[in-house]
C-alpha cells in the first residue's frame, strides 16, 4: 500500500530542499511558473531578473524560490556570482571600448528636446557616443524646429538627428515634424508624454505612471499622484538615480536612440 497520497502536492513546487538553484546567466532561456512567460535572461539583479521572449517583449520578475521552469523542471534562479568571462559592456548593451579616448566630435549632432532626455541619452549611451565622437545637445522644446534644422544646415557629411517627446500621430509635435524634409534630417519620437515615462515602472517600485488630468502640469501631476514631496528636479534626480542600464528602459526609447546614432554615423 501506498503511504498517502501519490498526486497530492504542487509538481510545480516541491518540497523545501529540492529545488536546484540555477545562476541567471545571460541568454539562459526559462519559463515563470506562474504566466507561462518563455524568454532568455537580459538582465538580473539581487530582487528580480528580466526575461525577453522571441518577439522582443521583456518583462520583470522577482526571483522567488521555484519561480521558474527550466527544460520544464521547477529551479530557483539566482544572481550569478561569477563575474563575466565575456568583453565588458556599457550601459547600453554594447561592447565597451578599454581605455577609450573620446573621439574627434563629427560634425554630424542629436538633438533632444530637454535637459531631462539629454541626460538619460548620456547615461546609457555616453559611452556609444564617445566612441563615436556624436555630441548631443538640448532644445528646451520643438516649436521652433523648422529654424533650428535650418540653422544647422543639414548636408552629406553633416546630418541631424531629432529626438521629440510624444511624436503620436495627430500631435502637434508630429505636425512639426513632418515639415522636416531633408534627407540629411531624421526625427523620430517616442509615445511618452515626458521622458520620465520612458524609465519603466518597476525600476521606481511604482505599479504604473500615473495619469495626469489635462491642465495639470504633467510632472507637478505625477509627482503628487505619487505622494512624493519633492520639486521636479528633486523627482528626476530621483528616477535618473534608479537607471543603471538599458533594461530600466521602455524598448519604444531604446530603439529611437539607436537609430539615430545609427544615422548621424552613417557615411560621415
Amino acid at each position: 500500500m501506498y503511504e498517502g497520497d501519490v498526486l497530492a502536492g504542487n509538481w510545480q513546487r516541491p518540497g523545501k530542499g529540492k529545488i536546484p538553484k540555477v545562476a541567471a546567466e545571460l541568454d539562459l532561456v526559462v519559463e515563470d511558473a506562474d504566466s507561462g512567460f518563455c524568454g532568455a535572461v537580459v538582465a538580473c539583479d539581487k530582487e528580480a531578473v528580466t526575461l525577453e521572449d522571441r518577439f522582443g517583449r521583456r518583462r520583470l520578475f522577482p526571483l522567488a524560490p521555484a519561480a521558474f521552469l527550466l527544460d520544464g523542471k521547477p529551479v530557483t534562479l539566482v544572481r550569478p556570482t561569477a563575474a563575466p568571462t565575456g568583453p565588458r559592456r556599457s550601459a547600453s548593451g554594447s561592447i565597451a571600448v578599454e581605455g577609450l579616448r573620446a573621439r574627434v566630435a563629427r560634425e554630424s549632432r542629436i538633438y533632444v528636446e530637454g535637459v531631462h532626455d539629454a541626460a538619460l541619452v548620456e547615461k546609457i549611451w555616453g559611452h556609444d557616443l564617445r566612441v563615436e565622437g556624436v555630441v548631443v545637445e538640448y532644445l528646451e522644446g520643438v516649436d521652433d524646429l523648422p529654424a533650428i534644422v535650418a540653422e544647422f544646415g543639414p548636408e552629406p557629411g553633416r546630418r541631424l538627428g531629432v529626438l521629440v517627446d510624444h511624436l503620436v500621430p495627430g500631435s502637434k509635435e508630429s505636425r512639426i515634424a513632418a515639415e522636416i524634409t531633408s534627407p540629411e534630417v531624421l526625427v523620430v519620437g517616442h509615445p511618452f508624454v515626458d521622458i520620465w515615462q520612458a524609465v519603466k515602472p518597476s525600476v521606481l517600485r511604482i505599479p504604473a505612471w500615473p495619469d495626469v488630468p489635462r491642465g495639470v502640469p504633467w510632472k507637478e501631476g505625477v509627482i503628487a499622484a505619487l505622494g512624493w514631496r519633492m520639486e521636479p528636479a528633486e523627482a528626476w534626480r530621483r528616477i535618473l538615480g534608479a537607471v543603471s542600464a538599458y533594461t530600466d528602459l521602455e524598448p519604444e526609447l531604446l530603439g529611437r536612440v539607436e537609430e539615430l546614432i545609427d544615422f548621424v554615423t552613417e557615411a560621415s
